[in-house]
């Protein structure tokens, strides 16, 4: 990549607030001209370095108070940094909650205002007004100062004026957690057709979200950077550190290494590809070995032994198709006595979407269940494989100890097992259900059945 490539810039960038005990102390600093010092310092940020490329969707993630929204703020020119450089090659525009709009302006002026920021002339801006009215759907309420606006309704402003003006760079914090379902929807659409055109820098809680739409992950921590990389592995550490800074019932331990999936199996050319096209495609999926030494969280107080899916004779399987019978068999082995021994699995797409899954808690609750030290536990999961869609998966199995809700993770292991779908039907959803029956009727006015 070229300097012409990059789209955002930071060097070395740093953000220091001055925190003061008491309102009289800022004018007793001003007073003396900094003579007198009444305040103490706090760093949101500390020598952050990053590049973003042009038409990169990076994602931000992190913990409250991790200095994401900081972060933002001042690549957005919100806030200037105390030391260091930042650089925007584009025309930029933020969708930030709180920030972006002049509180005391109305809807209407605010979109004319930031039409005029990214040099809209606002003839032009008036010529969209009417389709920026309709995106927001506020009514009324866009003649309203912006102060009087819900965040729901801030949201639907902020998109809407951003998906109507000549924007270069997009960056987007924390707004799709606004705002109700239709709206999000209409915002993800939005996003999505932005990609093709922009450079997008997501902050978000959501790791779904942020799998789903980002090619490279920043992890902001304490206000430094402690990771950026390909998505999903910095997803999965970061989950896991939170995992295991919050589970304040056993001293957790981590190991594993964090192997490549499998290469991706392309189908071979079909002669008749014209007559799939439109025909259903069979469900073909591939399943590989359990990975006894992929990354794990617990305490190991009791490990997981072997998974996989098997057929009804106990074979292993290699190879179904979706809405065929098959058996999830886990089986693990104590190391000390454990109370209440649950085992579950979750099968998660290439965006981290648990797609399905269970566990044996409903079944096992009232059972008082005890495993002995050395003992072996095997846990069989009988079902009907939904149809999946093609394209990767991985499957997390997992040993606690307790209740579904409340439980000390003994042997979780992330990506024990790879699923590879080569074809399928289903287009939309996550999965699709195998039916056991579908039906048409054809009726007369007065309900008779004419044919099927």
């Amino acid at each position: 990549m070229t300097n012409n490539d990059v789209a955002i810039r930071l060097q070395d960038v740093t953000k220091v607030y001055r925190i003061y005990a008491r309102p009289e102390d800022r004018f007793i600093q001003m007073a003396t001209l900094g003579r007198v010092r009444r305040f103490r310092e706090y760093p949101a940020l500390r020598g952050v370095s990053f590049e973003v490329f042009r038409g990169e969707t990076v994602g931000i993630i992190g913990r409250n108070g991790s200095g994401k929204s900081t972060l933002l703020q001042l690549i957005a020119g919100g806030l200037h940094p105390t030391s260091g450089t930042i650089e925007n090659k584009g025309k930029l525009y933020s969708l930030q909650l709180g920030t972006g709009f002049n509180p005391e302006f109305t809807g209407r002026e605010n979109a004319y205002l930031g039409a005029a920021i990214l040099g809209m002339l606002r003839s032009d801006a008036a010529a969209r007004m009417d389709s920026i009215l309709e995106f927001a759907g506020i009514g009324d309420f866009i003649d309203q100062p912006v102060k009087t606006y819900s965040s729901g309704m801030y949201a639907r402003l902020a998109f809407a004026v951003a998906a109507h003006l000549p924007t270069e760079i997009l960056l987007v914090d924390e707004v799709m957690a606004v705002g109700d379902l239709a709206f999000s929807q209409k915002c993800m659409r939005f996003i999505h057709e932005f990609k093709s055109r922009g450079t997008l820098l997501l902050c978000a809680h959501d790791l779904a979200s942020v799998m789903a739409l980002c090619s490279r992950v920043i992890w902001v921590d304490g206000g430094r950077i402690r990771m950026i990389g390909e998505t999903k592995a910095v997803c999965d550490e970061y989950r896991r550190t939170i995992e295991l800074e919050g589970d304040s019932t056993a001293e957790l331990k981590f190991g594993g290494r964090r192997g490549e999936r499998p290469p991706e199996i392309l189908p071979a050319p079909d002669h008749r590809s014209e007559m799939l096209r439109s025909s259903s495609l069979a469900n073909e999926i591939k399943v590989f070995d359990f990975d006894d030494d992929a990354p794990w969280i617990g305490a190991r107080l009791g490990s997981i032994v072997s998974a996989g899916l098997k057929d009804a004779t106990g074979s292993p399987v290699v190879s179904l198709s979706g809405g065929e019978n098959v058996v999830f068999e886990i089986k693990a082995q104590a190391h000390v006595d454990l109370a209440s021994p649950l085992l579950g699995f979750n099968v998660r797409d290439r965006h981290g979407q648990v797609v399905f899954g269970d566990n044996t808690y409903l079944t096992y609750r009232n059972n008082g269940l005890v495993m002995r030290a050395g003992e072996t536990i095997i846990a069989k999961f009988a079902f009907q494989m939904p149809y999946l869609r093609t394209g990767d998966y991985g499957v997390t199995v997992a040993l606690v100890t307790g209740s579904q809700t409340e439980h000390t993770k003994q042997h979780h292991i992330e990506d024990a097992i790879f699923i590879h779908v080569v074809s399928s039907h289903v287009a939309k959803g996550l999965v699709g259900i195998p039916m056991q029956s579908i039906t048409m009727e054809v009726v007369n006015q007065d309900g008779h059945e004419l044919s099927t």
